[in-house]
């Protein structure tokens, strides 16, 4: 066991290693883009499925309460996968692969920001929601997997963690929403920060 700890531990740390050491400025991008459109007045829509929606719930919480920063405003950010009544309305009436999109419709303007996070990049709810963000003249920063799949063509940011192990992508994806909300909070209140 204490071997198969160890391995799993290697390998999420060589993932993570791999990737911030190629990607690191386009992550920055990404941060700068997002702290402007919050400067501007803008907001940021989350959507994901499965873990990938708890951890869209996760980056909007961060955003809306606080990250390092305790006396801050609040930031706009909200996670599509939470209204349940919303959610099953839509894949009842019009179908599951809707679920995002008609929210984005609803709630995106131009000027907003949509982070999109699907390890296969694939998943058609995600492909249909940036999309729609795009139509709607929205930014689109995709936290994506493997080789960015069908939602990277849709992206202003894609930022692809180039692995086949859903896992370690997560992994990643998790550490890359908290260097985004680190950056997003050091741009606008850099007066309030203590590291």
């Amino acid at each position: 066991m204490i071997e198969r700890i160890s391995a799993i531990v290697a390998d999420s740390l060589e993932v993570k290693r791999r990737y911030f050491a190629a990607h690191a400025a386009e992550i920055a991008r990404a941060a700068e883009t997002l702290a402007e459109v919050f400067r501007r007045g803008g907001k940021l829509l989350i959507c994901g499925n499965g873990g990938s929606a708890a951890d869209a719930q996760h980056i909007a919480g961060e955003f809306i309460n606080q990250f390092l920063c305790r006396e801050r405003g609040a930031l706009p950010a909200l996670a599509l996968s939470t209204d349940g009544g919303v959610l099953t309305c839509i894949a009842n009436d019009t179908g599951f692969e809707r679920v995002f999109a008609r929210q984005v419709e609803a709630l995106g303007v131009e000027g907003d920001v949509l982070l999109a996070i699907t390890t296969s990049g694939n998943s058609p709810n995600i492909v249909a929601a940036a999309r729609q963000a795009r139509l709607r003249e929205m930014r689109v920063i995709g936290l994506l997997g493997r080789d960015g799949g069908r939602v990277r063509e849709f992206c202003d940011f894609a930022l692809v963690v180039e692995s086949d192990d859903t896992q370690r992508i997560q992994e990643t994806h998790n550490l890359i929403g908290h260097i985004l909300c680190d950056l997003v909070e050091l741009s606008l209140y850099p007066d309030q920060r203590n590291s």
